[in-house]
């Protein structure tokens, strides 16, 4: 699904990523942790293609496609989603219409012909109850005066909808409480299977007793310093991540 070899990303002239390395095969989950400023969302946005990162060095295949050299509407109709740490605000522009827009140019890319309204209706409103999500909600422009656990709840939904092949989630247990951080696990677990995969970026092993990886990963400075299962996301959460500053694997 993916290969990211030796990138090196920077931003505003400071290097952020410093070779990092990873494969992603269809129908795995990757979960990278990683203390503040070692790369994580940097990571997740120069996939989805953010034009404030510049890659330097290094090469990312997608689907044995270059990934980096498509703009990020061509990454997203290919099947890329990245859900933000921090959703915005889009004025005047309704969720539902939204998601109705983005999934008619996605199926049109793909040679599909788009929804018809009612059919578009019922598969809306399905994501909609999955995700616990009110109705006067989805009536309203994308995100704007949503509560930071709806805005999350709301970019789960735009993912059920588009059905995407590669997930980004960027810290998606931001500001949940457990009730919240339950439905998102549940819409991103609902996605599962063995096309798709997940690269899933967080702080806190607790989101990972939830949505449980296939493989955890550790950025440090930059880079990959240590890759394991589930059970090192549980050393990280008992021990920090001075031991792998210390002696990196």
């Amino acid at each position: 699904m993916l290969i990211s070899k030796n990138l090196h990303v920077s931003i505003k002239g400071h290097e952020i990523l410093k070779g990092l390395d990873l494969i992603v095969n269809a129908g795995e989950t990757h979960a990278i942790m990683g203390p503040n400023g070692s790369g994580k969302s940097t990571f997740a946005n120069t996939l989805a293609g953010h034009p404030s990162f510049s890659v330097s060095k290094g090469e990312v295949l997608y689907q044995g496609e270059n990934l980096l050299g498509m703009t990020p509407d061509v990454r997203a109709r290919k099947g890329l989603f990245l859900a933000f740490q921090y959703p915005v605000e889009l004025p005047g522009v309704r969720t539902w219409q939204f998601l109705r827009s983005a999934l008619d140019n996605s199926r049109t890319s793909q040679g599909l012909e788009p929804l018809g309204v009612r059919e578009f209706d019922k598969w809306f409103e399905k994501n909609r109850e999955l995700v616990e999500m009110e109705p006067t909600l989805t009536n309203r422009s994308v995100n704007e005066g949503f509560s930071g656990g709806e805005k999350k709840r709301g970019e789960i939904l735009q993912m059920l909808v588009m059905e995407p092949k590669l997930m980004l989630l960027d810290e998606p247990d931001s500001g949940l409480d457990v009730d919240a951080l339950k439905v998102v696990a549940d819409g991103v677990n609902y996605l599962r299977d063995k096309e798709r995969s997940i690269i899933l970026v967080t702080h806190y092993q607790r989101l990972l007793t939830y949505i449980v990886p296939d493989f955890v990963h550790i950025l440090l400075d930059g880079k990959i310093v240590s890759s394991g299962g589930p059970e090192l996301a549980e050393k990280v959460e008992s021990k920090g991540y001075d031991w792998l500053r210390e002696a990196p694997e």
